[in-house]
């Protein structure tokens, strides 16, 4: 069992009262490593070493476009770790390996495709009356607190350390308590690297939401919040936060549909839904996790979700085969099955799954209920598990409707070949991100964000960028 340490001020170290909590292994439930649980006076070091490093002229100075080659030194350093790194993320989250490898992967090219834009963060000059120059700066934010979910741990970390760093911000990271390994082991490889990083600009710091989160999102040394979590979790960071007017980037739950035509490939679109429902056992907020249908071919496209769900053995992540590990706690799964039972009482029929699976581990079935009404919790409450609810349609305009009645807004799919009704539904939809004919899907140089209860701001792409930087308007009297 590993004594893992926090990273700050360039330094590796236990939390200022030397306690620790245990991490565990969700497919077996055993303890996998120690982790420090960091007090208010580690946040304030945290915090303070955070902007010594923002001031100093090793980073303040630093050309962008050495920033760039930094982080493309890091994203060398994660290809290079990534299988090791999914090895970790596996055992600590659950998920499979394949889907470990790939998300990390992904966070490589994510850094690789910000440090592309380090040096191209550009003001604009102004025309304005009489015999004048005026010209906007875009500087750092600062000093910024990146708090980390469990779902995708070391991926959506990366999504946002990636355009602080290539912005000239600091960084503080705070991996959830569940899931923080596979962050610090990233974090060590790039400490050991020769990145050419100055010291104090990245730091780790492991410990509870309730506790280290709130410090450092009401700290008043903190320039900007970075949250991926729950609702519940957004609003309580925002207010946080709004004790110092401190700006927020907040991506939050959803409720995603994927909104399936007569015209559609039904055997495609299957193989997607599930891919896009138990992907991660469903612990994802741009799940698919409702599944309107039209009347036509509701019980065609059942029966090939189910045919297709069948193909999913569900075990412990490093298995070979898996393609569906446990759930993240077995205390999450207890939250998953209770709210099941609820919707349930409220009407559907259980088709598939809707059971723990009878052995070691925080392990589920893979669940479909239909006959799913838009009133019921199934179809408007965020379960973040491996559960497909379907609801029939008949028309295109009962399509968007019931898409639309949910106080979510990240993700959803359009699956027809209707070229005018694909577009007509992605520009009345509800939401931030649309796919057409396949999800989910999402790449560095797009935005990701959310409408609604579904966040604020944007992951990913040139826009999450303007989160990272202030603008300073300059006039000059010529």
């Amino acid at each position: 069992m590993a004594e893992e340490q926090m990273w700050i001020a360039g330094e590796w170290c236990a939390a200022e009262n030397g306690e620790t909590s245990d991490v565990l292994n969700p497919a077996t439930g055993a303890v996998m490593a120690t982790v420090p649980k960091a007090t208010v006076g580690d946040v304030n070091r945290c915090v303070e070493a955070s902007r010594e490093a923002l001031n100093n002229a090793d980073w303040k100075a630093m050309d962008p476009a050495q920033r760039g080659r930094i982080l493309n030194k890091m994203a060398a350093v994660t290809y290079a770790k990534a299988k090791e790194l999914a090895v970790i993320e596996s055992s600590n989250n659950g998920k499979t390996f394949r889907e470990a490898l790939s998300e990390i992967r992904y966070g490589a090219w994510t850094l690789e495709y910000f440090a592309g834009l380090a040096d191209k963060i550009e003001g604009s000059t102004i025309p304005v009356p009489g015999p004048r120059l005026n010209y906007t700066l875009r500087q750092p934010l600062g000093v910024t607190a990146h708090i980390v979910p469990w779902n995708f741990p070391l991926q959506l970390a990366l999504r946002s350390i990636a355009p602080a760093l290539a912005a000239g911000c600091t960084v503080i990271a705070k991996p959830a308590s569940w899931t923080p390994l596979s962050l610090i082991a990233w974090s060590k490889a790039i400490d050991e690297a020769e990145t050419g990083l100055p010291s104090g600009v990245l730091q780790v710091l492991t410990g509870s939401g309730a506790l280290a989160g709130d410090a450092l999102a009401g700290h008043a040394g903190v320039d900007g919040v970075v949250l991926t979590g729950g609702v519940p979790t957004g609003k309580t960071v925002m207010a946080k936060a709004s004790e110092q007017l401190t700006p927020v980037t907040l991506e939050l739950g959803g409720k995603g549909a994927n909104i399936v035509f007569p015209d559609a490939n039904l055997r495609y679109a299957a193989k997607a839904i599930c891919f896009g429902i138990f992907m991660n056992a469903g612990q994802m907020c741009w799940a698919g996790s409702r599944l309107l249908v039209h009347e036509d071919v509701h019980d065609d496209l059942v029966e090939a979700v189910c045919a297709e769900v069948a193909k999913w053995p569900v075990g412990p992540g490093m298995e070979e085969g898996v393609r569906m590990g446990s759930l993240v706690h077995e205390r999450h799964r207890a939250e998953v099955l209770e709210k099941l039972e609820t919707g349930l009482a409220e009407g559907g029929q259980l088709v598939l799954g809707g059971k723990a699976l009878d052995r070691d581990g925080a392990f589920m079935e893979a669940t479909v209920v239909t006959g799913v009404d838009r009133s019921h919790l199934l179809f408007q409450d965020e379960l973040f598990g491996p559960v497909l609810a379907v609801t029939t349609f008949s028309s295109d305009e009962e399509a968007l409707e019931l898409a639309n009645d949910t106080p979510f807004g990240l993700l959803n799919g359009v699956w027809t070949n209707d070229l005018s009704r694909a577009h007509k539904m992605a520009r009345d939809l509800e939401c931030g991100m649309v796919s057409i004919n396949e999800y989910p899907i999402t790449f560095p140089q797009t935005a990701f964000t959310g409408w609604k209860h579904s966040g604020i701001g944007v992951e990913q792409s040139q826009d999450a960028l303007r989160f990272y930087t202030k603008v300073k308007n300059v006039n000059v009297k010529l």
